[in-house]
């Protein structure tokens, strides 16, 4: 289930993250800390300030993940717009005729 390209690998699996009850749209590269976190919060009664530190790493996970996939999106754009210039450059200006 990992992103095609993604530098952090899947360490959850499937089952792990059912038995969790992780909902699917969490369950990404960082399922495996969002697991340890839900357990501390349901255990604390969501006091916010127990478990400081599994939702520190666990958004630290996220954040990295988004700014990869910024980071990606951004060399596409790129791509695209170095093949619209040379397109672009391709088509002259004045046709050539058949007879000259």
């Amino acid at each position: 289930m990992g992103l095609e390209g993604s530098s952090k690998k899947m360490i959850a699996t499937q089952v792990e993250m059912v038995e969790a009850r992780v909902p699917l749209a969490y369950r990404d590269q960082c399922a495996h800390l969002l697991i340890p976190l839900n357990k501390c919060r349901h255990a604390e009664l969501y006091l916010p300030w127990k478990c400081e530190n599994e939702r520190h790493a666990y958004e630290k996970c996220e954040y990295e993940l988004v700014m990869e996939r910024m980071l990606k999106m951004q060399k596409i754009r790129e791509e695209e717009a170095k093949l619209k210039q040379a397109q672009k450059q391709a088509i002259p200006l004045i046709p050539n005729t058949a007879n000259s």
